[in-house]
């Protein structure tokens, strides 16, 4: 069977670090798959608001999650703090992709990747909207539009 695999953007647009509580532990004793979803979802809130936005308003738009990829590289256990790096990349007409690495702060080992595809959505009207440049010019740059 083929295996998932998530290549990082060269850059990193913004880190956090996220203590595991104790729901992310599942019964095996170490970091839940289902946590590491949840994790994500708290850096890109962070990572939004860190440039004054929500995931429901975005110059005016919320955002969509459009699907999410996984991939798992070590245990993480109760109290240990994760790094999580996230870089916004592969703009098109309507959203982007955002890539997360997420490590140990302790021993530097990387745990986890993920990858989420979110688009621009007028709740009110309930169509799609281009990506607003106010979101895309805090990411200008050319060799970000590109991972490794």
């Amino acid at each position: 069977m083929a295996r998932i695999k998530i290549d990082l953007p060269p850059h990193v647009d913004f880190h956090t670090e996220i203590p595991l509580r104790i729901g992310d532990i599942n019964y095996g004793g170490h970091l839940g798959n289902d946590a590491v979803l949840s994790l994500v979802h708290e850096s890109r809130v962070q990572l939004f608001a860190s440039l004054g936005f929500s995931e429901l308003n975005v110059d005016g738009l919320g955002i969509i999650l459009t699907d999410a990829a996984l991939v798992y590289k070590a245990e993480a256990f109760y109290g240990d703090r994760l790094r999580v790096e996230l870089a916004v990349s592969e703009f098109n007409r309507y959203g982007c992709d955002i890539y997360y690495r997420l490590s140990n702060t302790e021993t530097g080992k990387e745990v986890a990747r993920a990858k989420t595809g979110l688009v621009f959505f007028d709740y009110a009207a309930r169509k799609l909207h281009a990506v607003p440049a106010l979101f895309r010019d805090k990411f200008n740059s050319s060799d970000k539009d590109k991972p490794e």
